[in-house]
């Protein structure tokens, strides 16, 4: 059992479950309480507390991506060292890696292809202007969003390019297949070593292969250092020439032959996309440097300070030595050879380059013959079967070649399995033809999001986002507002396979019973009282009227018997004094310190008997007078809230306060 699952982090994070587990760090998906959001939490792996080296490089993480804030790079939102964890905490990001992409794939559509890299360049081009070099570019570190957005993640070896501290371990370290030829070699770095290692990226999502592979790392590095890489348009003829000079610029081994900055790079990839047709024609020379032709039959300048030859005048060939600036002009010498016949070595070079023609056509003639048929042969049946058996499928293999079309969610077939192929079965072509497959990424499994307590239109549109279909419910709820969720099932935090069908239970608000109001006319206010209380409606205001019937009887109501009214509602009455005069009392009310004009009113049983415009500051006191018998409740409400709250008793002339709200007011 993970010992960190379950906790909770600076009392903070909690941690949910184990998303990912690297060389030193775990990373887990947890939820941030604070902000209310599920972030990813990285924790150092315990075994390396004590280990130095990583724990310097695991905080070099945290402040090179506390230093960068671009859209292509991970965000981090905290950073803590503490005796129970080293952890950083970043955006949860919901995708897969570019290399698990590469995987399905195998080989992307260049357009494709360009789109990442040109992401990937403008997150270093951030990185480098902050001063830290990456130093560990691979698609393993890459994270592809459903929408496309590519994300940078795991600075856990980057580098401040300006530090002056630097360590054999420094030089080489990062992923073998990835490297610069300086990493291998242990020599110094900097920015260009993340360029190059882009370039390898490259080549390998426009080929399905990568430019160096070995059965050891060591031979990897070697290779790395010593080869030069196949071109990708060998491998995938399909690739544009100008996007083939990219890639190879970029993987120069001498890092001055480079793409000296991400935004150098970038602008290539700018001009190919207006035209897809330029051609950059880098040339390289001996002292390193790199010029370009803007067309194929323009001289490339040589820098070098070795000798010159030139024709003379009577068709010699002499070696003009080059002037150095401390010489003088009569100082140049010329040495002559002996004159070579040029029509000799003419007829000769013409011979030879009949002969290289006439081998050349010959090979290829053998190799495709243009006159050969190729027989014809039935397309077998690839659908529900693994693609992955397709290699063992000597038939398949030696016969068609196979092409991945698409690699998405089918549930209708198992994760890997092909569910559809183009042409279909049975369908007779040309040994050798393409046959285009869809393989199935499995069922989608989705975790069903927190809809509670949101209006329908949030949730329903939340749930469509996911994937998820939903079935409204309605139901009444005495808290829950009218129109948002009461709750769903299955539950929020489920997961679920993607089109799975969400209860989703909505508020009808509090169910709105009717009641028939009974006749209380006749009766004493206190049976009154009792007999709505079991029809479920209240006494509401009472006054009272002289009449010959006792005091407190009731002589009239609102509204009258038999009317329909919602359970709850109050039924107001009429009450006879008697022969009694009722009894006037003035009410001496304290009021906030409020230097503005508000309503204030009074209400005697929920009807309101009096109310004012007034400015406390100036009135200071409010006294109104109310009449009545026996004991009321009275409300004071300012400005529609409830301010003091008295029971008022006219028999003893005495008053009491129920309720004191004052302090809300100051």
């Amino acid at each position: 059992m993970d010992n960190y699952i379950g906790t909770k982090l600076d009392n903070r994070y909690e941690v949910c479950d184990l998303i990912g587990v690297g060389g030193m760090a775990n990373v887990y998906r947890g939820y941030d309480s604070l902000e209310n959001r599920e972030v990813a939490i990285k924790i150092l792996k315990s075994e390396y507390y004590e280990n130095e080296e990583f724990l310097r490089r695991f905080r070099n993480e945290s402040r090179a991506i506390a230093m960068l804030s671009h859209e292509n790079i991970v965000k981090i939102y905290d950073v803590s060292f503490t005796e129970k964890a080293h952890f950083i905490v970043m955006e949860l990001i919901n995708g897969i890696t570019l290399k698990e992409y590469i995987a399905q794939q195998v080989i992307l559509d260049w357009k494709e292809a360009t789109y990442y890299t040109m992401q990937v360049l403008k997150a270093l081009n951030h990185a480098h202007d902050n001063g830290i070099v990456h130093r560990d570019i691979k698609p393993q570190n890459v994270m592809l969003l459903s929408d496309g957005t590519i994300k940078i993640t795991d600075f856990g070896i980057a580098r401040f390019s300006r530090s002056e501290t630097k360590t054999i371990t420094d030089k080489a370290i990062g992923s073998v297949h990835y490297i610069s030829p300086e990493q291998a070699s242990g020599a110094d770095i900097d920015q260009r070593t993340d360029l190059y290692s882009v370039g390898v990226m490259l080549f390998e999502m426009l080929t399905g292969k990568l430019p160096f592979d070995s059965e050891t790392p060591i031979s990897v590095a070697l290779q790395q250092i010593q080869e030069e890489p196949i071109k990708p348009r060998e491998l995938n003829p399909d690739i544009p020439e100008a996007l083939e000079q990219i890639v190879m610029r970029a993987m120069q081994k001498n890092p001055s032959k480079r793409y000296q900055t991400a935004a150098e790079m970038l602008k290539d990839f700018e001009d190919f996309k207006k035209n897809p047709y330029v051609t950059f024609n880098y040339q390289y020379t001996d002292n390193d440097t790199a010029t370009v032709s803007n067309s194929v039959n323009e001289p490339v300048i040589n820098k070098s300070n070795e000798n010159i030859s030139e024709h003379n005048q009577k068709g010699r060939i002499a070696m003009k030595k080059r002037k150095r600036p401390s010489e003088k002009s009569e100082k140049v010498e010329y040495v002559v050879v002996d004159r070579t016949p040029i029509i000799p070595i003419l007829a000769g070079v013409t011979t030879a380059f009949v002969l290289v023609a006439a081998l050349f056509i010959g090979i290829m003639f053998y190799k495709n013959n243009p006159f050969k048929t190729n027989d014809d042969i039935k397309v077998p049946k690839l659908v529900g079967f693994q693609y992955e058996s397709l290699k063992d499928m000597q038939n398949v293999m030696k016969n068609f070649i196979i092409q991945v079309e698409t690699t998405d969610y089918n549930p209708s077939y198992e994760k890997g399995t092909i569910y559809d192929q183009k042409p279909s079965e049975g369908k007779t072509v040309k040994v050798g033809s393409v046959i285009k497959i869809k393989v199935s990424g499995g069922q989608k499994i989705v975790k069903i999001p927190d809809v509670v307590n949101l209006d329908s239109e949030s949730a329903y549109s939340t749930l469509k986002r996911e994937g998820l279909e939903y079935t409204i419910i309605e139901s009444f709820h005495e808290e829950v507002p009218l129109g948002s969720v009461i709750y769903i099932e299955p539950a929020a935090g489920s997961q679920v396979p993607a089109g799975t069908n969400i209860s989703v239970y909505i508020s009808l608000g509090p169910e709105n019973k009717i009641a028939p109001v009974p006749n209380i006319k006749g009766m004493k206010i206190t049976d009154a009282e009792t007999l709505l209380q079991n029809y479920k409606l209240k006494i509401g205001g009472q006054t009272y009227q002289e009449s010959d019937l006792p005091r407190g009887t009731v002589i009239a109501q609102d509204p009258e018997e038999n009317a329909q009214i919602s359970e709850g509602s109050y039924v107001n009455v009429v009450l006879s004094q008697g022969t009694d005069k009722p009894t006037k009392l003035r009410l001496p009310i304290k009021l906030p310190d409020i230097d503005r004009t508000v309503k204030i009113k009074a209400m005697v049983n929920g009807v309101v008997t009096e109310q004012e415009m007034l400015n406390p500051s100036e009135v200071k006191v409010w006294e109104p007078v109310f009449s009545g018998f026996d004991e009321v409740n009275i409300q004071i409400i300012i400005d529609n809230k409830k301010y003091m709250e008295y029971s008022l008793n006219f028999n003893e002339k005495t008053y009491s306060v129920l309720e004191n709200l004052s302090g809300e007011f100051n």
